[in-house]
C-alpha cells in the first residue's frame, strides 16, 4: 500500500538519527507532511532539506525549547495529528556507581520529554479532530538487564504513560500506543551492545541470536510506527507493540 499517511501531519522527537530518521523518510514516502525535532542541527537540517520535511531544534527534555518546537513546526506545516515520541537515549552502568544527576537526566531525556512534547500536541491534535501518539519504549520495559537500571525503569515509564494518555483521551479520538524494540542496528543499538560487553553481560553475537534471532532494522522500528500511525490500526490504543523478533515471548 502506498500514501497510508496522505491525510496525516506528523512530528517526529529524535528524528534526525537512527529509527527517528527511517521513520520521517517513511511517513514522508507515505503521504504525511513531516516535522522533525532534534538536537543536532546539522543532521536535523539535512534530513529534513533531503526529505521536504520541516526541522525544529530542540532538546526535548527542555520545557521552553519543546513549547517552541511544536509551535514552529504548526505554523509551518500545520497542527499534528500524528506524534512519534522516539526521542531517547540510555546509560549503561553498575547500579551503586550511578549518580543523582544521571537518573534525572535519564528520566528527563527518555520520560519527561514524552510529557513535554505530548503536552504540546494535544491541544492542537484535539482541536482538528484527533489523532495517534507513538511512544518508543523497549523489550528492556519488560525484560531487564544487567547494568541497565535506570534505563530499563525509564522504558518502564514509558510503557504506562502511553496506555494511561490512550485511555484519558480515549474519548476525543486521540489513540496512543508504545512500540517496543530488541536490539537495533543503530549508533545507538551498537553502543548499548559495546557498554554492555565491556561490563561483563553476554550480548555477543550467539547470545543476541539466541535472544531474537538477528539485529533489528531501525526500518523494521519504522513500519512498526508507521503501522501505528496510519488508520490501518483505527481500533488499536493502550497497546505494547514489541518488535523484538520473540525476545520477549521467550
Amino acid at each position: 500500500m502506498a500514501n497510508r499517511l496522505a491525510s496525516k501531519t506528523a512530528i517526529i522527537t529524535g528524528g534526525a538519527g537512527g529509527c527517528g530518521a527511517a521513520a520521517a523518510r517513511l511517513f514522508t514516502a507515505e503521504g504525511a507532511k513531516v516535522g522533525i525535532i532534534d538536537r543536532d542541527a546539522a543532521r536535523g537540517e539535512a534530513l529534513a532539506a533531503e526529505i521536504g520535511a520541516a526541522f525544529a531544534l530542540a532538546d526535548v527534555a527542555e520545557e521552553d525549547q519543546v513549547i517552541a518546537a511544536v509551535q514552529n513546526l504548526t505554523a509551518s506545516i500545520g497542527p499534528a495529528n500524528v506524534l512519534f515520541n522516539h526521542a531517547g537515549t540510555l546509560i549503561v552502568k553498575p547500579f551503586l556507581d550511578m549518580t543523582v544527576a544521571e537518573w534525572d537526566w535519564l528520566m528527563a531525556v527518555n520520560v519527561r520529554s514524552m510529557f513535554l512534547t505530548t503536552r504540546a500536541v494535544l491541544p492542537g491534535m484535539i482541536a482538528s479532530g484527533g489523532g495517534s501518539i507513538i511512544c518508543t519504549s523497549s523489550v528492556s520495559a519488560v525484560a531487564a538487564t544487567p547494568m541497565e537500571v535506570l534505563y530499563d525503569t525509564t522504558k518502564g515509564a514509558c510503557h504506562m504513560f502511553a496506555r494511561a494518555i490512550a485511555l484519558e483521551f480515549r474519548d476525543r479520538n486521540i489513540r496512543c500506543n508504545a512500540v517496543c524494540p530488541g536490539f537495533i542496528r543503530t549508533p545507538h543499538g551498537m553502543r548499548e551492545v559495546q557498554d554492555l560487553q565491556a561490563l561483563g553481560v553476554d550480548v555477543s553475537d550467539a547470545a543476541l541470536a539466541a535472544q531474537q534471532g538477528r539485529m533489528c532494522e531501525p526500518e523494521e522500528v519504522a513500519r512498526a510506527a508507521l503501522f501505528l500511525a496510519s488508520d490501518d490500526s483505527s481500533f488499536v490504543s493502550g497497546t505494547h507493540l514489541f518488535v523484538d523478533n520473540c525476545f520477549t515471548a521467550a
